[in-house]
């Protein structure tokens, strides 16, 4: 066998799937700045829900492209449990700076004190009352469009959704009434009090996200690159030993290299053994992941009681 012409052959094949996978990326992108440009041609006070996070992060690269640095036509919203990793927060109010845009916060904290929001025990993660501080944030600036960075690929109730997802007057989504998006085209209609939920990036997979990161060169928070971290494992998940995720008793911790696939309450989001300390590097090793980025990270979604579907149906994002 010809050496030269196999490698030749390799290199070619090589090339090949990369302008393949820059074709698809490039279709997603696509796809994204025209919902993020129909959100803001059809609505008259969206927003965009921006945690810091990875997938925020690119939906606001795509927003950038859009519109341009300082002239992103609805503002940044972020509901803040009083629970979020530092790096996360300070990253989500660098960036918002950096590009100019209104940056919208309220707190779960703020509910509390309200009384809207109780928790049963101190200890509770705040995480699923999000949903109320988000209702009481779309009454206070009569949001009709939220924009959102969620995926299909996420979870099972995530993969019902539509890219535009009607909400009642109770911010009540019911997956059995949803009109069908046949050819682009979305159903936008609202009675007073509703609202939508659109989601440009349903139709990416966790490792477009981190393709199109690495090829963008999207800074992020540092929580999501390989670092040592002092975890204790409990039911399977690599818990961060925190003032607010304490060792129980019986339990013994351990230093271990790790990182985050997403980043939420740190009462409730787990990092997983990984030394990747590049886009790169993660996009191979979600190549070979076998378990969801929700599956492998959030304590919240190990029990029925705490199901997307049910949570989303109470208006979580």
């Amino acid at each position: 066998m010809n050496t030269t012409a196999s490698t030749d052959r390799q290199a070619a094949a090589s090339l090949s799937l990369q302008a393949l996978s820059q074709s698809h990326l490039d279709g997603l992108e696509q796809e994204t700045i025209f919902l993020l440009r129909e959100v803001a041609a059809v609505f008259e006070r969206p927003a965009l829900l921006f945690s810091g996070g990875k997938d925020s992060l690119v939906m606001l690269k795509c927003a950038e492209k859009a519109f341009g640095v300082g002239r992103i036509p609805y503002p940044l919203l972020m509901i803040d449990t009083g629970h979020n990793f530092v790096e996360v927060t300070h990253f989500r109010d660098q960036r918002a700076q950096e590009l100019q845009a209104q940056l919208i916060v309220r707190s779960v904290e703020d509910s509390m004190k309200r009384g809207t929001v109780r928790l049963s025990r101190a200890d509770e993660s705040r995480n699923v009352h999000q949903s109320v501080t988000l209702l009481e944030a779309i009454e206070e600036f009569k949001f009709d469009a939220l924009i959102g960075g969620a995926r299909r690929d996420e979870e099972k109730a995530r993969a019902k959704e539509r890219i535009f997802s009607h909400r009642d007057s109770f911010g009540t989504w019911q997956p059995k009434s949803q009109r069908p998006e046949l050819w682009t085209l979305f159903n936008t209609r609202l009675q007073p009090g509703e609202h939508f939920r659109v989601f440009p990036i349903s139709n990416w997979t966790e490792l477009d996200v981190w393709q199109y990161i690495a090829r963008e060169k999207i800074e992020l928070p540092s929580l999501y690159y390989a670092h040592e971290r002092e975890v204790v494992d409990r039911r399977g998940l690599l818990v961060p030993v925190t003032e607010l995720t304490p060792l129980k008793a019986g339990e013994s911790s351990h230093i271990e290299s790790v990182r985050f696939r997403t980043v939420g309450d740190i009462t409730c989001t787990c990092p997983v053994a990984s030394v990747a300390a590049t886009p790169e590097e993660i996009v191979i090793e979600t190549l070979v992941a076998d378990v969801s980025e929700r599956g492998a990270t959030r304590m919240d979604d190990q029990t029925s009681e705490a199901s997307m579907e049910k949570r989303k149906k109470d208006g979580y994002f």
